[in-house]
């Protein structure tokens, strides 16, 4: 069959971060044009409506799961096999949900880009670099078009690459309504626990990157008068090279009882732990989109978090914004919280009728509309 579309979707797997919950909510949107699935068979396992797809099986050893070596051989992958799969399938535009594609070949591609985070906060040494210095710009170069997640994103396309603007669709992103909404007071383990110690607490959640901004988060709640009376959750993959410092600080900081980290947390314990929370507290330095505040306020819990990048984008009017280089704003800001319960209950209903506004299947519609234009 010609004029087919591909959706490439080697970063699935079954812990899904950011991008790959961007790229396993989309793709069943995508349904109508009839799409070709380029998916591992262990990934397709972990995502059920992947059977209601052609799919064409690819190897399941490219994921992020892999670190840096499934990376390289995802890039690898890219440049010497999908080309032939293209051709093979006649294809006649492939999609992808990361900026990752055949360079110099015959392969016509729309690309999803997220962040530039490792231009904005390059660490020295790191592979991301020459990444996005040079392997990104060309995959952009020679896209037919370029989706992002927010007007922000589009603005460092623009900036960073000299894209120009009628070449890039900023799409916000949605949530699962099935999965993040209001629960009742002490649901589940984590929130019964939370109730019977009667200990409110805030919560941060995402990765432990230094430009996620938990160092001053942690110093901010250590500035709040009365922070014996909370906690602060820190949810989230441990990283061996952030962590630790995190961890030491909470040590001298005298908070180790107050402060926790929690790991990991599974896509079902999400909402219960958010709803449970007395705030979001997302200070980040960054983000071209910011997910965790998304499904925060569709849990109706009060969010504080950034003036900077997308994420006022996301929030409208309906969190706490503060500058995430000022601890003190912080701190004020989660005193205010703490103190106020007429807050906490307006922002709350804010949070619902804003998150109201996003939803996975507009995201999908607005994509759709965008590939259907180069098939």
């Amino acid at each position: 069959m010609s004029n087919q579309l591909l959706v490439n979707l080697p970063i699935l797997f079954d812990k899904p971060t950011g991008i790959a919950t961007y790229a396993a909510n989309l793709f069943p949107h995508l349904k109508s044009l009839n799409p070709t699935l380029l998916i591992s068979s262990i990934a397709a396992q972990h995502f059920p409506l992947a059977s209601e797809f052609t799919s064409y099986p690819i190897p399941g050893n490219l994921t992020p799961a892999q670190g840096t070596k499934g990376h390289f051989r995802r890039l690898v992958w890219t440049q010497f096999q999908l080309p032939d799969i293209y051709q093979n399938l006649k294809s006649s535009l492939l999609f992808s949900p990361i900026p990752e594609a055949p360079l110099y070949t015959n392969c016509r591609y729309v690309v999803t880009v997220h962040d530039l985070i490792p231009l904005r906060f390059p660490k020295k040494f790191s592979p991301l670099i020459p990444y996005f210095r040079y392997y990104i710009p060309q995959v952009l170069y020679q896209a037919q078009h370029i989706i992002c997640d927010s007007k922000a994103t589009a603005s460092d396309i623009i900036d960073f690459y000299n894209i120009p603007a009628s070449k890039i669709t900023p799409i916000l992103l949605g949530y699962n309504s099935n999965n993040f909404g209001k629960l009742g007071v002490g649901s589940g383990e984590w929130g019964e626990k939370n109730r019977k110690k009667k200990c409110p607490y805030f919560l941060y959640l995402g990765r432990h990157d230094p430009y996620k901004n938990i160092h001053r988060l942690i110093d901010a709640f250590a500035a709040m008068a009365n922070c014996r009376d909370y906690e602060l959750w820190i949810a989230g993959s441990a990283d061996s090279r952030y962590t630790p410092i995190l961890q030491t600080k909470v040590y001298e900081l005298g908070l180790k009882n107050q402060v926790k980290f929690l790991d990991y947390v599974t896509y079902g314990e999400l909402p219960i732990i958010i709803n449970a929370a007395i705030a979001l507290v997302f200070p980040s330095l960054w983000e071209g989109f910011g997910l965790p505040v998304l499904e925060a306020m569709a849990c109706g819990t009060p969010v504080i978090t950034s003036n900077l990048s997308s994420l006022p984008e996301v929030t409208g009017d309906a969190a706490i914004l503060i500058n995430p280089y000022n601890t003190g704003e912080i701190t004020a800001a989660m005193e205010a919280i703490a103190r106020d319960n007429n807050l906490r209950s307006r922002l709350s209903h804010l949070s619902l009728a804003r998150a109201s506004q996003f939803s996975w299947e507009k995201t999908g519609k607005a994509t759709r509309e965008i590939l259907a234009k180069y098939i």
